[in-house]
């Protein structure tokens, strides 16, 4: 608390206890009731010639539907972007006006936005605010981080991942916990999904995003915590996969924008939250179904090109990587799909030229993304270490291999790895890094192969010592023989940020039947262990895990196989 906010309310103690007034029952909203606005403008960050400031205003008047606040600058301050308000400004004057989804403004309530400006010489803060006209109280000002826990300026580091604890979902644990064997791994870090606007209240009496971030406050201490959120609710989401479609239509950009990206903005650009490391996936498997499944290839997909045509996930995730992207504290990793998926010659350097048309898409820029992740509730194995992508077997190639199929790599560390230079290559900052998925690629167990496959062929070689054990590489449901991969970890491998999992094991690909619900979710045949497959997996049985829920619903038996099979194993 400022000095500034200490001297008023002492102040207004004194006379509440002249007239006999009980403070202690009086809500602080009626005791602050004299001063009819408080405003807190806070330099979060600031270097040579730009700065980020975040400002919180409090209502202590009658409650409003909308809102306006003022001030002026005494030097050449400009503001060049913005968050949570409606930002103008001519001269030195400046407006901030509220945006459709922050309008409310009750008594005693507060509102948070923030902004990022340019200056040079001096940056004063402002010393008068107005609000619908009404000078307000200014609390505090000058420079600062957030509250909540201590540490953090807001600033970004290279690797966020780097001295920080990651935040463990308690909902997840307690799941985790309740399976037998299940407390060795209870208290790993998950990845919190967003993939509905109600996930962001909380659904059911679950946790909603800002109870994830208050606990991850709690969890913090006086350390850096990171917090592992996936974005995931695009319009006409996942076109290639019924089992993860979403709520949006093709065509809800709009209510895309303004009911689900904008209200977490607005919650993760809390001051109260400065000194997380927030971490957000945006929005999986979207943009490489744009690569590989549109057009005149064998597997495309009406639904893939309608999305193609009409442009709403590029638009989506631009828009995502702007508005979340302007939160200094935030850490922006965009969806790269995995090995088995982008690793072709044809599809590897039209998916790196088509997430830069994202990123630069929406307002967003390059500086918007902090990072690529692969494998995102895939399988595909970390390394490969029985065979490479140079060996020959009789003089044919192992890219000549019915598994490999001509594929440029093997496994997901080195396609993470060469992806990450062709991303650089085509104008995504050289300081990026890369996140796998490990949480489902273990393929330990007694069927874990201990050497190289016979070299008979070609393919008993690759079949024989290939430590992932789908039938096909394009199957993605609840894979039968999985395990639990590395555990998460910063800095593993040049290039690499982490080693996370952000699929959280147990939590269901699919529904091996149609089960009718409210969720959006459609029942994909990839998730029926009985189907004969399909062009996107060459026409394979789905290897799919029987008797499972719907996406994101706990599926025992597979928390079970995941930890039976775990590589490295369990104690």
């Amino acid at each position: 608390m400022s000095r500034t906010r200490t001297s008023l309310l002492a102040a207004l103690a004194l006379v509440a206890g002249a007239s006999g007034a009980a403070l202690t029952t009086q809500p602080a909203s009626a005791a602050a009731a004299a001063v009819p606005c408080t405003v807190d403008y806070k330099v979060q960050n600031q270097w040579d010639t730009g700065f980020t400031a975040a400002v919180t205003v409090t209502n202590n008047a009658a409650a409003k539907s909308s809102w306006s606040v003022k001030w002026s600058y005494a030097g050449n301050q400009k503001i060049t972007s913005g968050w949570n308000a409606k930002l103008s400004q001519s001269g030195t004057a400046v407006t901030a006006a509220n945006e459709s989804y922050n309008g409310s403004l009750a008594t005693g309530a507060s509102v948070s936005f923030g902004f990022n400006g340019t200056y040079s010489g001096t940056n004063a803060v402002p010393t008068t605010f107005t609000l619908d006209g009404v000078t307000c109280n200014v609390d505090g000002g000058g420079s600062g981080g957030g509250g909540g826990g201590g540490g953090g300026t807001g600033s970004r580091v290279d690797n966020p991942y780097a001295g920080a604890k990651v935040y463990v979902n308690p909902e997840w644990s307690a799941k985790a916990a309740a399976e037998p064997g299940g407390s060795r791994i209870s208290n790993q870090p998950t990845g919190v999904w967003l993939d509905r606007i109600a996930a962001i209240d909380g659904v059911g009496g679950g946790m909603g995003l800002r109870a994830h971030l208050d606990e991850a406050l709690k969890q913090k201490g006086s350390s850096e915590e990171v917090v592992q959120l996936v974005i995931y609710d695009l319009p006409g989401r996942d076109c290639a996969a019924l089992a993860s479609n979403g709520e949006l239509g093709p065509t809800e950009i709009d209510k895309y924008k303004t009911q689900f990206i904008d209200p977490i903005a607005a919650i993760l650009s809390d001051p109260k939250y400065a000194s997380l490391r927030i971490v957000n996936t945006i929005e999986i498997d979207s943009l490489p179904n744009l690569v590989t499944n549109t057009g005149s290839r064998a597997t495309a997909t009406p639904n893939c090109d309608t999305m193609l045509a009409n442009g709403n996930y590029v638009k989506g995730v631009g828009y995502a990587l702007a508005k979340l992207g302007a939160i200094p504290n935030v850490y922006n990793y965009l969806d790269a799909g995995h090995h088995g998926w982008l690793g072709w010659d044809d599809n590897f350097a039209p998916a790196a030229n088509l997430f830069k048309q994202a990123a630069t898409s929406e307002g967003a820029t390059v500086d918007d993304v902090q990072g690529f992740i692969t494998n995102t509730a895939n399988y595909s194995a970390l390394k490969e270490n029985n065979f490479t992508i140079n060996d020959t077997v009789n003089g044919t190639s192992v890219r000549q291999s019915k598994w490999v199929d001509w594929n440029r790599y093997v496994d997901e560390l080195s396609f993470a790895q060469a992806f990450r230079n062709q991303l650089v290559s085509v104008g995504f900052n050289s300081s990026i890094g890369m996140l796998i998925d490990t949480s489902r690629n273990g393929w330990g167990g007694t069927a874990r192969p201990t050497g190289p496959g016979a070299k008979t062929s070609v393919d008993t070689y690759v079949d024989g010592g290939r430590y992932d054990r789908r039938i096909h590489i394009g199957n993605w449901c609840n894979q039968a023989g999985a395990g639990l991969g590395e555990r998460p970890q910063a800095s593993p491998a040049a290039g690499i940020d982490a080693y996370v999992w952000m699929k959280p094991p147990g939590e269901s690909d699919g529904s091996s039947s149609a089960i009718p619900n409210d969720e959006g979710k459609g029942f994909d045949r990839m998730c029926d262990p009985t189907y004969t497959g399909n062009a996107r997996n060459g026409n394979n049985l789905s290897g799919a895990l029987p008797n499972a829920p719907l996406s994101g619903h706990w599926f025992s038996a597979q928390f079970q196989q995941l930890m039976q099979n775990a590589y490295p194993p369990l104690p």
